[in-house]
């Protein structure tokens, strides 16, 4: 991957960050998805920026066509080099396209980097940060008080950040 690669913004929009309940989802799916979760700091990837990132890499050759044909279901069995190599390219494992537990977990790891990208979140966060365990405990039974208040799932399992505003993330396109 080219220098530049590694340092761009990415956004991470919340409300696609764990679709379909971590259900199957068939390879076309999961390229999209990624395309529409992962993104630089002036949007969604282009298939050509991808293309030619992989092979400025030394990734296999590519083309942005194919790239299109993958994420549009025209194309339903690359080679596995070139799964490993979008998955480097949006920062996953390979495995996030043929194992669904894994698709799931990323899903939910977005999700959570979505959530982070929300200045309120982030603010509790770092004022949080040194708080003994007692402390913390006291500081999520409250935020849990409100969250009931306002008529929001509890979030104990973070099902539900996908409902946090968009946010991003800075430096590479690893989910977490």
């Amino acid at each position: 991957m080219a220098e530049d690669a590694v340092d761009t913004d990415v956004d991470v929009t919340a409300d696609e960050a764990a679709p379909n309940g971590g259900s199957s989802r068939t390879l076309a799916e999961k390229v999209d998805h990624l395309f529409r979760t992962v993104r630089s700091s002036r949007g969604e990837y282009t298939y050509e920026q991808v293309a030619s990132e992989i092979r400025d890499a030394g990734g296999p050759t590519i083309s942005a066509a194919y790239v299109w044909m993958l994420r549009n279901g025209k194309r339903d069995n690359p080679t596995m080099k070139h799964l490993e190599a979008l998955a480097s390219f949006f920062g996953v494992p390979a495995a996030y396209f043929f194992d669904d537990e894994v698709s799931q977990a990323v899903n939910e790891q977005l999700a959570v980097v979505a959530a982070m990208r929300d200045a309120g979140v982030r603010k509790i966060a770092m004022r949080a940060s040194g708080l003994s365990s007692e402390s913390l405990g006291t500081i999520v039974d409250m935020i849990e008080r409100v969250r009931a208040l306002e008529g929001l799932p509890d979030g104990a399992d973070g099902s539900d950040a996908g409902s946090a505003p968009e946010g991003r993330t800075k430096g590479s396109r690893t989910p977490g």
